[in-house]
């Protein structure tokens, strides 16, 4: 779940046992990102997938991470076409031949969060929109590359934003990743760009034990994004389509461990 840029916070460093607790988190939720891009076909309404996902989750001994969140009343939220992040699943929502889907997605297990998000493709899509959901993905790993001990937040967002913008894409500037952990949102700030001007997260060293939530949200047109009346949907200001791809990445000794992979 993205979450608005704001300043001055501090890190949050795991145990391994913590860790592992996530890491437990993250199976759950892979599983239950897999059943429902089975289910993302023509004709499926959102609340339907929306429902499926929390049995899911409980099913397996956990809670979903986003349901009651600062008042949010769903389990996931859904991104059809335009939608960047934070759409409300709906009945009457029904999905179409052509339709790009992204569902983000928050799991929690004994006290401890994964965050993970994808897009997908309903049906047939066009070239264009393939592209897009290829260069989104590609982006998020490239900003996971970068994650090892010593590296920055900086080069986190400068690979991400190199990548999309190269495409001919916007980069999201409204929401940012997090940190995450026995809180849904935690710092630091894991911005997927690098604004001129000296933002104190840029500079952020990565350590050992620390879990971020690096989510590129990129759009086909213009990164300017406006919230609808609900108070939620975050929409693209042009109305073109937008994707959204995240895992939760644990800092190693070695490099980072993706800890929502299946």
């Amino acid at each position: 779940m993205g979450k608005a840029f704001i300043r001055g916070e501090r890190t949050l460093v795991k145990t391994r046992a913590e860790l592992d607790t996530m890491r437990h988190a993250g199976r759950i939720l892979a599983q239950t990102q897999q059943r429902l891009r089975e289910l993302a076909q023509p004709g499926a309404n959102t609340l339907f997938l929306d429902q499926v996902a929390e049995e899911t989750i409980r099913e397996a001994g956990a809670t979903p991470s986003f349901k009651g969140y600062n008042g949010y009343p769903a389990t996931i939220c859904a991104q059809v076409n335009d939608v960047v992040v934070h759409g409300i699943p709906r009945e009457d929502e029904l999905l179409a031949e052509g339709d790009i889907f992204g569902v983000d997605l928050g799991v929690c297990f004994e006290g401890y969060h994964g965050d993970a998000a994808f897009t997908v493709g309903v049906g047939e899509i066009d070239a264009e929109a393939q592209r897009l959901l290829d260069v989104t993905r590609e982006a998020r790993d490239l900003g996971i590359e970068q994650v090892r001990p010593g590296a920055t937040i900086r080069d986190i967002a400068r690979a991400v934003q190199e990548h999309a913008e190269a495409a001919g894409f916007g980069v999201v500037r409204a929401l940012v990743g997090h940190g995450i952990g026995s809180s849904i949102h935690e710092p630091p700030q894991i911005p997927n760009f690098v604004e001129k001007g000296n933002r104190a997260v840029y500079g952020l060293k990565l350590e050992s034990g620390m879990a971020l939530a690096i989510e590129p949200m990129i759009n086909a047109g213009s990164a300017d994004v406006y919230q609808d009346s609900d108070g939620w949907t975050v929409r693209t200001a042009d109305g073109s389509l937008s994707a959204h791809f995240e895992h939760t990445v644990a800092v190693t000794d070695e490099g980072h461990w993706i800890l929502t992979e299946p």
